[in-house]
This record gives C-alpha cells, structure tokens and sequence, in this order.
C-alpha cells in the first residue's frame, strides 16, 4: 500500500515540475488517487499560475474543491473534474471569469451547481451520469 501512495505521489510530483519547467498552460492531474488537491502544489506552481489555463482532476477521489483552488487557478479556461465523489462547488468558481468549460460527468451532483449560472464565458457544462433528479 505504502509503495502505491509513494509512486501516486511521485507522479504528481512529477506532473507538476513539468508544468512548471514547461511553463506549461495546462496541469494534468488525472488519475493521481487524489483525495483533495495537494497543498504543496500551490507553492510548487506560483510561479506559473497565471498561465495555467487548463487543468485535469479527472477520475480521483475527489469529494470537494476548494476556494482557495479556484482563487489560485484564476486564469482557468477549462477544467475537468470528471469522475470524482463532488456534489458541490465552492462560490468562489464564479470569480472564473475565463472559464469556458467544466467537466462535471461521473460525480454526485444532485442539482445544477448554481454559481456556474453566473460564470460570464462558460460555453460547456458537462454534468453527465450525476444523480441530478
């Protein structure tokens, strides 16, 4: 088990230096086991959040995302938050403002996540295989 949690870890270790050292515009974080989003990649990418544009949280373990993530990642134009365990977005994802698509599918949501109403430039919403009544 422990040696599975180091290799998931290095992985994303990985991930974001080449983020980083690319100065890369999207960070790619899909199928890291994740459970939140690692407090040491906000040091490891201040550098170069400005640029990221896209991000991939897809098919973690996801069960919230914080406002301090979507404070940081300001200048986001997509993210992808598939198949997670979220059933809810902090307020904070209307301060998004070039926010064009979000990937939603294959979480917990059990009504529309209302602040991404008032998102101005989102185009896609994809809200696939949630319990949404």
């Amino acid at each position: 088990l422990h040696r599975r949690m180091g290799e998931a870890v290095a992985r994303v270790a990985r991930k974001v230096n080449d983020t980083v050292e690319n100065k890369a515009d999207s960070l790619d974080l899909a199928n890291c086991k994740l459970m939140s989003f690692p407090v040491g990649v906000y040091k490891a990418v201040r550098s170069v959040t400005e640029g990221i544009h896209r991000i991939s949280l897809a098919n973690n373990e996801l069960k919230s995302i914080t406002s301090r993530f979507v404070t940081t990642f300001s200048q986001l134009r997509e993210l992808n938050l598939a198949g997670n365990y979220l059933h809810r977005l902090p307020e904070e994802i209307t301060s998004l403002l070039h926010l064009r698509a979000i990937d939603l599918s294959r979480n917990r949501f059990r009504r529309f996540p209302e602040p991404l109403a008032t998102v101005p430039a989102l185009e896609s919403i994809d809200l696939e295989e949630n319990e949404i009544a």
